[in-house]
């Protein structure tokens, strides 16, 4: 059943627009990022909004500068720690092994022994 003037593979709102039906375009202005490996953001901001200092680069997660000479340097992950290394870190060998002998005396004074 073809219908003769059915306007197939449309939706509403589908179709050219112009200015006059948008309204028309709030001023822009393009700013360049740059990251530690190089690569270059354009970013576009309304001409009365403030630029931030640092971007998230797209392409690798890194933060972007403004100045293409000196980006700002990847930031420093610290590996990941055990609980038992936070405890190294508060404790010395003396008081584990301290910590360690009164548990052992509570548990031998629990069993009896």
């Amino acid at each position: 059943m073809a219908g003769g003037n059915a306007i197939r593979g449309t939706r509403v709102g589908a179709g050219p627009m112009g200015e006059a039906e948008r309204g028309e375009a709030a001023p822009r202005r393009r700013v360049l990022f740059w990251c530690a490996q190089g690569h270059e953001t354009h970013v576009a901001f309304a001409s009365d909004a403030e630029v931030p200092d640092l971007w998230d680069c797209p392409r690798c997660g890194l933060p972007a500068g403004q100045d293409q000479s000196a980006p700002p340097p990847a930031p420093r992950t610290e590996p990941y720690k055990t609980h038992l290394a936070y405890v190294r870190e508060r404790r010395s060998d003396a008081d584990g092994d301290a910590l360690l002998e009164e548990a052992l005396a509570k548990l031998r004074a629990r069993r009896g022994a």
